[in-house]
């Protein structure tokens, strides 16, 4: 993908213990939880270059669920193989990577005997997949793993489950290939397997090692598009059958959570995703919104916004925008960075927030509809304070620097982006910033509370 399209966080956990296995050693596993270390690569692409990333990505949110809509009447609800009881277990967090290109990585160890890749994390992607050509050392080798193992083309879950699977099938025996295209051009094409993932356990011994097993994973023999370049492939964090973060959390509480650091934090400044109830998730001070898992917004996570409001007033916005049965509503995406509104939500937003900033010079900084050169300002400038409110009364209330951000020395912008309507609006990572995001796949809760994210 484009540098800078999943501006995302990645994790990796999972990890299947058998009964057998739980019954022996898995006492004081209870109640704890999986987390992974996500650090931020370093902002080597211009935000300019991230909002033109976030509207091809924003176009291709648009024509999955617009697939998803004409196939949600045989979809039926989802479920993983060989879940276990609600308990989770600690698990060590793992450095990320820095590579200049705004993405968020962790380490995935995959196969038997374990290899080692780093790999990009979609909320918006249903197909873990790693790249199996290419220069070593991280290349990934199906034929030296001994827990490999192609998925059948001819197969209920290639012909309904794999995303972009192909239809060709010369042999009941071939394996099931797949073309997945992303809207800016990039592709990943492969066959589509599963295998063992290796994670490491935290606790009393730090030595402890477990796998989780049956995990789908793409062996990609082809890709093209510049955000491959610097990773070894995709980690899953969508809502479907075969992603991974769905069959993780299954094995662990139902649940996976993640915070994103400031996008513009030091390089040595972490964050964390964490699979099952993480010792933040039970706090009194997080605010909870239904989350919404049907087949019209699948793979993508979304919500219901009842309202936008700027300095506690109402912005007047159709309650259509954010219906999704009116083919508008929101979705919760941690690979698109600046958030994208509907027209009538951006019109509202843009119009209140440029009323109190008025007094400032304009900057011309493409593709920014409003930026400002912030050394103009005499004495301090109260930004506008923006609300988005949730059903259920959930209220979110970033800080200013989320969506009136730095985009150029002494210059400020609008991190807010214009999208089409009829259409879905998305709220970006930089909104999403210094605040935990829980999502209760069991009970279909969003909950979330703000936080430095720092450990």
């Amino acid at each position: 993908m484009a540098r800078g399209q999943m501006v995302l966080m990645v994790v990796l956990v999972g990890l299947a213990v058998a009964a057998a296995a739980a019954a022996s050693g898995g006492r004081g596993g209870r109640g704890k939880s999986a987390r992974l270390q996500l650090l931020p690569a370093a902002p080597g692409s211009s935000l300019a270059e991230r909002a033109r990333d976030d509207r091809r990505r924003h176009a291709y949110i648009s024509s999955r669920l617009a697939s998803s809509r004409r196939r949600r009447a045989a979809e039926t609800s989802l479920s993983a193989p060989g879940a276990v009881a609600a308990s989770a277990f600690a698990m060590p967090l793992s450095s990320g990577a820095y590579t200049g290109t705004g993405q968020y990585f962790v380490r995935f160890r995959v196969g038997t005997p374990a290899q080692p890749f780093v790999l990009i994390a979609d909320t918006g992607s249903d197909l873990t997949w790693v790249k199996c050509r290419g220069p070593p050392p991280r290349v990934f080798r199906p034929g030296d793993s001994k827990t490999w193992s192609p998925i059948p083309c001819s197969s209920e879950m290639c012909k309904s489950s794999v995303p972009f699977s192909l239809a060709n099938c010369s042999s009941t025996t071939d394996a099931c290939s797949y073309d997945y295209r992303y809207n800016d051009n990039s592709a990943a094409r492969g066959v589509v397997g599963t295998d063992s993932a290796t994670v490491a356990l935290s606790g009393a011994r730090s030595d402890r090692k477990a796998k989780l097993k049956g995990v789908v994973l793409g062996c990609t023999t082809a890709y093209d598009g510049q955000g491959f370049e610097v990773s070894d492939g995709v980690l899953s964090l969508g809502y479907s059958n075969i992603s991974f973060a769905s069959r993780a959390a299954s094995r662990f509480g139902g649940r996976f959570s993640y915070c994103l650091v400031d996008h513009l934090a030091p390089r040595n400044a972490t964050s964390y995703l964490t699979f099952g109830p993480g010792p933040d998730s039970a706090s009194s001070s997080a605010s909870q919104t239904p989350l919404l898992l049907d087949g019209r917004v699948r793979p993508f996570y979304a919500v219901t916004v009842d309202s936008i409001s700027v300095d506690g007033e109402a912005l007047d916005i159709p309650s259509e925008v954010w219906n999704v049965g009116s083919e508008g509503g929101t979705i919760i995406d941690s690979g698109t960075s600046l958030t994208v509104l509907a027209t009538p939500a951006y019109k509202a937003v843009v119009a209140a927030l440029t009323k109190q900033l008025a007094g400032l010079p304009r900057v011309t900084l493409d593709p920014f509809d409003y930026c400002y050169n912030w050394t103009a300002r005499s004495g301090d400038l109260d930004v506008p304070k923006l609300a988005v409110h949730f059903a259920g009364s959930a209220r979110l209330e970033p800080p200013a620097k989320s969506y009136v951000i730095d985009a150029a020395p002494g210059v400020k912008c609008i991190g807010v982006q214009e999208g089409a309507w009829p259409g879905v609006s998305v709220i970006g990572n930089i909104l999403q910033q210094e605040h935990l995001w829980e999502f209760d796949l069991t009970n279909r809760w969003l909950r979330f509370r703000q936080t430095s994210c720092t450990q």
